[in-house]
């Protein structure tokens, strides 16, 4: 059974140190992310891992160079105490109609929030996204005409599964129907599971 949803952009795995969870990741697997870029204003910086085709492993934590934030913050990452899978993301083909789609099925995604942050080469990406909740219904994204991070020869570690679990699965599936996401899951502690394919072998990370 295929567990990798439709859609799929990428995956959010936050760490309150990032550093370390960078080291950890590289001693698990035998890859080593790669620098993404700081994300201005919002105090955090991520590192990247090619997943395969348009997908990717996004590793977030806080930027010690940066001292704070300013206005809204997008990330949904406040209070993250461990490095573990928070969320997800699904590029719909129109992120505005899908979030008008969604609240007409009953569900809001979140008001949209236009985004960037320079490439280690000093390539600017610029991105429009909705909230990003830590949750099981992955937020909506739109890469517009930046170059996809995917594009630009990423570490890579193939996705093998991607699951979820949840006290009342059922309660999640009108939301996932919302966005027309998929996502398999299964009755339990709410947490986001995924398997890599790895030059150590297969690697779970909860």
């Amino acid at each position: 059974m295929n567990t990798i949803p439709a859609r799929l952009d990428h995956l959010v795995f936050a760490t309150p140190q990032l550093d370390a969870t960078i080291e950890e990741f590289t001693r698990r697997t035998g890859v080593v992310p790669a620098p993404g870029g700081a994300h201005v204003g919002l105090g955090t910086r991520n590192h990247l891992v090619g997943l395969g085709g348009r997908v990717y492993l996004e590793i977030i934590g806080p930027d010690p160079d940066q001292t704070g934030r300013d206005g809204a913050d997008p990330s949904g990452l406040g209070g993250i105490d461990r490095a573990r899978a928070v969320t997800w993301a699904i590029e719909p083909p129109d992120l505005d109609l899908a979030v008008a789609t969604a609240r007409a099925r009953g569900y809001d995604p979140g008001d949209i929030h236009p985004m960037s942050r320079r490439r280690p080469d000093g390539t600017l990406l610029a991105w429009r996204v909705t909230e990003r909740s830590a949750g099981l219904v992955p937020f909506l994204i739109d890469w517009g005409t930046s170059a996809h991070p995917s594009a630009s020869g990423l570490p890579l570690t193939p996705l093998l599964s991607l699951t979820a679990t949840a006290p009342d699965p059922a309660a999640l599936h009108p939301l996932l129907a919302a966005l027309d996401a998929e996502l398999q899951l299964s009755e339990g502690p709410p947490g986001i599971s995924f398997t890599l394919d790895t030059p150590k072998g297969p690697v779970t990370f909860d």
